[in-house]
């Protein structure tokens, strides 16, 4: 068992996140994982990330506030605990259009080389 505190999660930069801080909880370089990773993100008012792809399957979970989630041709807002998952291939883009910040938890496919 790997236990990650809250405190003591390290943070990492993710390209073409803006106004945005990200928390490794699990896998990469926080703990030895075979097939995920776990993520929070804190999203500032007016954070954002780019409409962009990937090869790994996503999960997102709000864990307070509201984001929405674009695919590139519909939009959805997510509020506490509700849950989206992205298809491999599949764009998304994350906003925070409220006055307040928001926290999601990203789960993805681990990959290694």
């Amino acid at each position: 068992m790997k236990v990650t505190r809250l405190k003591e999660a390290a943070s990492y930069e993710a390209p073409e996140h803006y106004g945005m801080a990200c928390l490794r909880l699990q896998g990469k370089e926080a703990t030895e994982t075979r097939t995920m990773w776990v993520g929070l993100s804190h999203i500032l008012p007016g954070g954002h990330t780019s409409l962009k792809a990937s090869d790994q399957e996503k999960i997102y979970v709000v864990v307070a506030g509201q984001v929405t989630v674009s695919n590139g041709t519909e939009e959805v807002v997510l509020g506490p605990l509700d849950s989206c998952v992205i298809a491999p291939g599949e764009p998304r883009a994350l906003f925070n259009r409220t006055n307040e910040p928001a926290s999601i938890l990203l789960t993805m496919e681990e990959v290694r080389s």
